[in-house]
C-alpha cells in the first residue's frame, strides 16, 4: 500500500460535479493498493495514520495526532500512485491491485480509521474524481506499507 497523506484545513471530492465526500480540518489520504496487500497492511497503515503527530500543539510544534485535534480523514483511492514511469513515456500500472482486491481493502481501511475514532469521508472507488484541498502547512507525507511494515 502506498498513501500520500496531507494535513488539510479542508478537502472535498466530487464525482460528476457532485460532492461525494468532504471534511474540515484533518487529513486527506490518497491511497493505492498493490496486488499483494492484505488486511495486515491496511491495519498497519490505519494505525500509523491515526497516530501521526503532524498537527501543531499550543507551542506550534508538530506534536498532536488527528485524533487529538478531533480531525477527520478523507480517503481517496488512487491507483496511479503505484505507477512505474521508468521506461518510455506511458506509465505502467501493473503494480496496482485489480479492483476486486483493492476495493474491499480500501473499504476495510476506512472502517479501521472510523473504528479508531475519526470521522471518515471517501471518494467513489473507480470513478473519475475531482479532489479539492487546502493543504495546511504544507505538510505532506508518503507512506509505503510493505510486508506489514511502514517504510
Amino acid at each position: 500500500m502506498r498513501a500520500v497523506v496531507q494535513r488539510v484545513s479542508r478537502a472535498s471530492v466530487a464525482v460528476e460535479g457532485r460532492t461525494v465526500g468532504e471534511i474540515g480540518a484533518g487529513l486527506l489520504m490518497l491511497l493505492a493498493v498493490g496486488p499483494d496487500d492484505t488486511e495486515r497492511e491496511a491495519r498497519v497503515l490505519a494505525d500509523k495514520v491515526l497516530g501521526l503527530r503532524i498537527f501543531g500543539d499550543d507551542a506550534g510544534r508538530m506534536n498532536l495526532s488527528v485524533l487529538e485535534v478531533a480531525g477527520s480523514v478523507l480517503v481517496v483511492s488512487q491507483f496511479t500512485l503505484l505507477a512505474d514511469a521508468r521506461k518510455g513515456r506511458r506509465p505502467s500500472f501493473a503494480a496496482a491491485a485489480p479492483p476486486e482486491i483493492a476495493e474491499p481493502l480500501v473499504a476495510s481501511l476506512c472502517s479501521m480509521l472510523g473504528d479508531g475514532g475519526v470521522t471518515v469521508a471517501t471518494g467513489r472507488f473507480g470513478a473519475m474524481m475531482e479532489v479539492a484541498l487546502v493543504n495546511d502547512g504544507p505538510v505532506t507525507l508518503v507512506l509505503d506499507v510493505v510486508d506489514g511494515k511502514v517504510r
